[in-house]
């Protein structure tokens, strides 16, 4: 197995679960010491304990990355356990689907502070630490919903179109400084954040092909080494979500078509939930 973070201290938001925890495992198989960061404590030391198990070095932080104070904190944390912090993945993520006009402001104000207001403040915080560690990587977690406009998760995808973009101009601007800035933008992925609330999905989400968890952990693992400044999963997926921007009346004409291959595949999951 390859060893490319021997000894390197990683910061990982959102890891008590789902891309977050496969990250964590990933990182940690390479020779990572981890920071893992997330709002239940309890999660976190399960999967920081299982590491340890494994022969890891692992620090769970509770951390509510919306409170920016936290953010703060949870750096400043890692510097002091670790002595640097070299990675840092801006993983956390939240979302409220349906019609924006159903949720009160204070629900999607917090959809804004998870997905976009603290990768900004970490990303933000975490330059200074890279440069004292003589440099790093930054990673965000994106989404192909934020390369092309998806109803029913209309901020959402606003975060996600704003992630990216911040990480393309924040690459450019720490160009030549050793810290590299890049996004992993997955379609769908096979973990609560969809299959937990399947039924708020939009049927369409789930007409293209899924990913897992281990497949984007391993995507922002290889961003981390190589600092490309993207990556996206299904690349097929990408591609569409590019023809579909590009053209939006041909997006409209396929819309029927391809909710409909989600429904029946939305069908699957659902009686594959039943089954288990």
């Amino acid at each position: 197995m390859k060893r490319r973070f021997t000894d390197k201290v990683v910061v990982i938001t959102g890891a008590s679960a789902g891309i977050g925890a496969a990250a964590a495992r990933q990182f940690a198989a390479e020779g990572a010491r981890v920071v893992l960061a997330a709002r239940g404590l309890d999660g976190l030391q399960a999967i920081a304990e299982e590491l340890r198990q494994a022969g890891t070095t692992a620090l769970a932080v509770a951390t509510d990355v919306a409170d920016r104070d936290a953010c703060a904190r949870l750096l400043a944390r890692a510097h002091a356990e670790f002595g640097a912090v070299h990675v840092v993945v801006n993983n956390a993520g939240y979302n409220r689907r349906g019609p924006v006009e159903t949720y009160p402001a204070e629900e999607l104000a917090q959809v804004v502070a998870v997905n976009l207001t603290a990768p900004i403040i970490l990303s933000r915080l975490a330059v200074d630490y890279l440069r004292r560690a003589g440099g790093g990587a930054i990673v965000n977690v994106a989404s192909i919903s934020g390369r092309i406009p998806l109803a029913d998760e209309a901020v959402y995808s606003a975060t996600k179109f704003a992630l990216r973009v911040f990480t393309f101009a924040l690459a450019q601007e720490l160009e030549g400084t050793g810290i590299s800035v890049s996004a992993v933008s997955p379609g769908p992925v096979e973990t609560n954040f969809i299959l937990g609330v399947i039924d708020e999905v939009p049927d369409i989400v789930f007409s293209q092909p899924m990913s897992t968890a281990d497949d984007i952990a391993s995507l922002v693992l290889n961003c981390a080494a190589d600092g490309k400044v993207e990556r996206t999963v299904p690349r097929i997926s990408g591609y569409l979500a590019t023809l579909g921007y590009l053209a939006p009346r041909l997006r409209k004409a396929l819309m029927p078509l391809m909710e409909r291959r989600g429904r029946k595949v939305k069908e699957r999951y659902r009686e594959r939930a039943q089954r288990e």
